[in-house]
């Protein structure tokens, strides 16, 4: 009998994963802008995403969706636990879509959008780590339903890893934009991402030392067998390629950054997912238990098996349209 849970949990960590990665660079851009202060080159860096920043979120819809669907008891406990954070974080994403659409329509207040741009963005991706956080701590439950307070998601490890997504992001968006752009502004990037590499990874050994000492149960995972094999060659090989994108950046390559911060990116979520698995309301729901029935499952599957490849097909052609380099007096998003 196939299961469909498993199904399911695939679809939803991919989802969760491709948003990551293209709505990570895209929040990124507004992150950088503090470090660029010429107005032509903050039209180029929000061109980069302008036509593709709202396809990237399409993503976390499917994510949403896919957990209302699929396993409904996540959706409503996941959501008690934290409501604050993820109404902050869209209303942060609200003052940052509207940015995008006036910023270029406005002349006298245009400096009044670049700081709803900043903002919206560095706020969304702060939220969006403090939701990180409070999961990885555990989401306190009472026969499948929420029990905790209405502060619990707010800690020093979620602000730590709130923190920690906004320099993922900012990585990923100097990747992004070394690739996109040139000149000056290409030449800026190149100068500030070792610094957010070096940031980076300062995060990572912070999330990597504090987990498994507050959460015995996660350094049980860690060091007990199978998960070891499976976890052992992450620390090397986010060394490996953080190396790789030092020398990327040393040796002016445009595309290599960007590839080596998407391996680490998904080198910490593969870490993330064998600290937790298989409890998708840590520490003591798994996905089983969390399941919506079978039925229910199969007939929202066939949808998403419908859905999905034009999601991809879609934003796979977006990319391609918008493929070449952004320069300045380029007539960009209108």
């Amino acid at each position: 009998m196939i299961d469909l849970s498993l199904i399911w949990i695939v679809i939803i960590a991919v989802g969760v994963l491709i948003y990551v990665v293209l709505d990570g660079f895209d929040l990124g851009i507004g992150i950088l802008f503090p470090f660029i202060q010429a107005e032509q080159e903050r039209d180029v860096m929000m061109n980069t995403v302008a036509p593709v920043w709202d396809g990237n979120e399409t993503w976390m819809v499917l994510g949403g969706a896919g957990l209302f669907a699929a396993f409904p008891l996540v959706y409503s406990t996941v959501l008690s636990a934290l409501y604050m954070p993820v109404i902050l974080m869209v209303i942060a994403l609200i003052f940052r879509g509207v940015a995008f659409e006036f910023r270029f329509k406005a002349h006298r207040t245009k400096h009044f959008w670049d700081k709803a741009f900043i903002g919206g963005s560095i706020l969304a991706s702060f939220f969006q780590g403090i939701i990180l956080g409070a999961y990885i701590q555990g989401i306190e439950t009472t026969h499948g339903i929420y029990s905790g307070g209405g502060l619990d998601w707010l800690t020093p490890f979620s602000i730590f890893t709130g923190i920690g997504v906004i320099v993922l992001y900012a990585t990923l968006g100097c990747g992004w934009l070394i690739f996109k752009t040139e000149a000056d502004l290409q030449n800026k990037m190149y100068s500030l991402m070792p610094k957010m590499m070096l940031a980076l990874l300062i995060i990572f050994a912070g999330v990597s030392i504090y987990t498994p000492l507050a959460h015995p149960e996660i350094a049980q995972r860690w060091f007990s067998l199978p998960q070891l094999i499976y976890f052992s060659p992450v620390p090397i090989l986010v060394l490996v390629f953080s190396f790789l994108a030092f020398r990327a950046c040393k040796q002016r390559k445009e595309l290599s950054p960007f590839i080596y911060t998407l391996a680490l990116v998904l080198l910490a979520y593969t870490g993330f997912l064998i600290s937790l698995w298989p409890y998708i309301i840590p520490p003591s729901v798994t996905i089983w238990e969390a399941a919506a029935p079978q039925s229910s499952q199969l007939f929202a599957l066939i949808g998403a098996l419908l859905l999905i490849p034009i999601i991809i097909i879609y934003t796979a052609l977006s990319y391609w349209v918008f493929r070449d380099k952004v320069r300045i007096g380029d007539d960009g998003y209108h």
